[in-house]
Parts: C-alpha cells; sequence; structure tokens
C-alpha cells in the first residue's frame, strides 16, 4: 500500500510546491504596484483615477499622491510603475530621474506636442508611455461618414498650434474634401465661418484651442445652427452644447488602456522611445433632438460605437 501512495504523494509534494512558488514570484510582481501622481482635481482626473484604482488587480499596491497637496515628494514613492495624470503631473514626473516605467495618460495632442521637446522624452532612459485622451481623427470622419454617407466636405476652423491635428486630420482625410480655415483671434472667426459654412456639409471642431474654449465652440455651434449643418467634435460638452455627434473616450476606457500600457512598458524591458498611443476604444455620443432637427434618422449609439470601432 505504501509503495502504492509514494508517487501520489510525491506528485502532491511538487504540485504544493509550484504552487507555493507560482504565488511567490505573483507577490513579488504585485507588490510592485502603481504610483498614480495627480496635479488637477479635475472632475475628468477624479473619476479617471476612480476607475484605474477599481481595474487594480486586488492585492496590487495603489499609491495615490496629490502634488499640489504636497502629500509626498515624487522621490519617495515604491518602485514600479508610474502614472502622471494630466500635464501639470505630467511635467513633474518626466522632470524627476527614475527606471521605473512611466505613464502619461489623460494628455492632449497638443499637450504632447509641448513636451516632446522636453530631454527626458527626445532621450528617454526608462520606459515611457503617452496615452493622449482623444481618439483619432480616423475616428472623427469614420462616424461622419456613418452619419452622413453622401457628404464629403468638412469644414474645420483652425488656429496655428493645431498644425498637429490638422496634419493628423489630412493624412485620415484621403477622399475627403476638407476645408480647413484658421482664426488667429476671436474676431476672425466669424469671418472664417462665414467662408465654412457656404462650402462644407459639416463642421467639425478640433480639440485644440477653439475646442477648449466655450464662447469659440458656441460660434460654431450657432454658424451650423443658422446654415442647417450639422456640427462634430471631440467631446461630450460640445454634444450637450448643440453639436449632431462626438467619438470620445470615457475615464473608465482610458483608464482601462493607460493600465494595459503600464503593463507593456514593464514587460518590454529596455527603453525604445516613446510609446504614444490614442484613445482606443471609444465610445460615439449623439444629440438626438438636434438630430431630429436636422431630420436625420441614426442608429442608436451602441450600434454607432461600433461600427466606428469596427473600421478602426
Amino acid at each position: 500500500m505504501f509503495a502504492c501512495r509514494f508517487p501520489t504523494l510525491l506528485r502532491a509534494q511538487r504540485a504544493l510546491v509550484a504552487v507555493f512558488c507560482a504565488a511567490w514570484l505573483c507577490g513579488g510582481a504585485q507588490a510592485a504596484g502603481l504610483t498614480v501622481l495627480m496635479a488637477d482635481e479635475t472632475a475628468a482626473h477624479a473619476e479617471f483615477v476612480r476607475q484605474l484604482r477599481d481595474a487594480q488587480e486586488a492585492d496590487s499596491r495603489f499609491d495615490l499622491i496629490h502634488l499640489a497637496a504636497g502629500e509626498s515628494s515624487l522621490d519617495e514613492h515604491a518602485p514600479g510603475i508610474t502614472m502622471a495624470v494630466g500635464m501639470s503631473a505630467a511635467r513633474s514626473a518626466i522632470e524627476r530621474p527614475g527606471q521605473d516605467p512611466l505613464v502619461l495618460a489623460m494628455l492632449s495632442r497638443l499637450d504632447y506636442e509641448s513636451l516632446k521637446a522636453t530631454p527626458a522624452l527626445r532621450r528617454p532612459e526608462r520606459q515611457i508611455g503617452v496615452l493622449l485622451r482623444e481618439p483619432a481623427m480616423a475616428d472623427q470622419l469614420a462616424l461622419i461618414d456613418a452619419l452622413l454617407p453622401a457628404k464629403r466636405r468638412v469644414g474645420v476652423v483652425a488656429t496655428a498650434e493645431s498644425e498637429p491635428i490638422v496634419s493628423e486630420l489630412l493624412r485620415a482625410g484621403q477622399g475627403w474634401d476638407l476645408q480647413v480655415e484658421y482664426a488667429p483671434d476671436a474676431k476672425s472667426l466669424a469671418v472664417v465661418l462665414r467662408l465654412l459654412v457656404s462650402r462644407s456639409d459639416a463642421l467639425l471642431v478640433l480639440p485644440d484651442k477653439i475646442g477648449d474654449s466655450q464662447a469659440a465652440t458656441l460660434a460654431v455651434l450657432r454658424a451650423g445652427a443658422s446654415a442647417g449643418l450639422p456640427v462634430f467634435g471631440t467631446s461630450d460638452g460640445l454634444v450637450r452644447s448643440g453639436g449632431l455627434a462626438a467619438v470620445v473616450a470615457t475615464p473608465g476606457q482610458l483608464a482601462r488602456q493607460a493600465h494595459s500600457l503600464g503593463r507593456k512598458l514593464e514587460a518590454s524591458g529596455t527603453p525604445s522611445g516613446v510609446r504614444v498611443e490614442v484613445a482606443a476604444p471609444a465610445t460615439v455620443r449623439v444629440n438626438t433632438t438636434v438630430a431630429r432637427g436636422l431630420g436625420l434618422r441614426l442608429p442608436d449609439e451602441r450600434e454607432l460605437t461600433a461600427r466606428v470601432s469596427a473600421l478602426r
């Protein structure tokens, strides 16, 4: 009987050792955890952090440092992945030397462009990832195509600082008739809008100084409404204020993508330049009241989101 049970006992012992080793290794990996740096207490940033905390593994460490409140210096946190939320936190994080993987999250395209000249990003000595909070311009065009399939003339008001976004839009807009006009100041915005509405089927508000300005955005919305043109954009606020639709990334989606990006950096090992990701997946928002006013019968947001995602 003993001879028959011994191989079984030996296998059980080996299995226990394997389980113990796996648990020890996983515990070591989880102990590295995540350190989140916040400087701007905006509602979007707070929701992003909450979603990020919820996405963490149950046994992993999660440290939140409020830079503005001075709760902790950047040199005191434990090793692991560091995630800076927003532009102010990103500037603080990249100026601190370190070898831990760094994710710069909740940045706009223009935020990233302004950071590109920073030595730490030009010659990164650590794994650095950048997650842009806006979906790709190709997604915005895919949405316009889904709602206005016979229309190709899209009017865009831009500023000098918008050039990186305009370049991305033009690359994505092969086959589209993109009417881009520049407004150097608020006074010229009205003139530019009059030019655009006469030769456009729709207007698109970019995530730039115009898209960030409530007054400028409302001017575009009023011009579109007066001409019977739908207005598209990249924010929930624009849709609530009278835009027809937008492709947006929710804080929850961004938190999950930022978490995934951090894990990719951690697994990749040696620094290999800055890894930049646009927000994907994203969600379509539609103003049904505006759609009815324009005489449009639109699919629901879930179906439109699936259509835009399928074309990515």
